[in-house]
């Protein structure tokens, strides 16, 4: 199981780089400063544009910029975006609704660590993504 994806984790290079620039910033940029595909990245700021997280501007001068400010685009966003809703409470058997749900041990475990690893993941944005790098 991968916590976060190859989209995820390019979206996050995207944010980063777009936050500490401050401006404007073209796909261009991004993809030769980041060394990702650009299909990759093109898709990826559509998807991130189409959310409101950027605003894309067309023509000479334009780019990408966030829409709202660093602190307040956070890494569960970002990864619901890309990945959809992050749950590890799926039965390990790959089955419909188990029998056993309400009294299965493990899947209450995985609950417990499923709430942890959500509330820290709502703590992160891009902020102190820069801040730390």
């Amino acid at each position: 199981m991968k916590l976060i994806t190859r989209n995820t984790d390019y979206a996050l290079r995207a944010l980063c780089y777009i936050a500490k620039n401050g401006n404007i910033v073209t796909v261009d940029e991004l993809v030769k400063r980041l060394g990702v595909p650009r299909p990759f990245m093109r898709k990826i700021l559509q998807l991130l544009s189409k959310n409101r997280v950027l605003r894309s501007s067309k023509g000479q001068g334009g780019g990408f910029k966030l829409i709202i400010p660093a602190d307040r685009v956070y890494l569960i966003k970002i990864m619901g975006i890309f990945q959809g809703d992050i749950g590890l409470n799926g039965c390990f058997l790959k089955k419909d609704i188990c029998p056993n749900k309400g009294k299965c041990v493990l899947r209450k475990r995985i609950l417990s660590i499923e709430e942890g690893l959500l509330r820290q993941l709502r703590e992160i944005n891009i902020a102190s993504l820069i801040e730390r790098h």
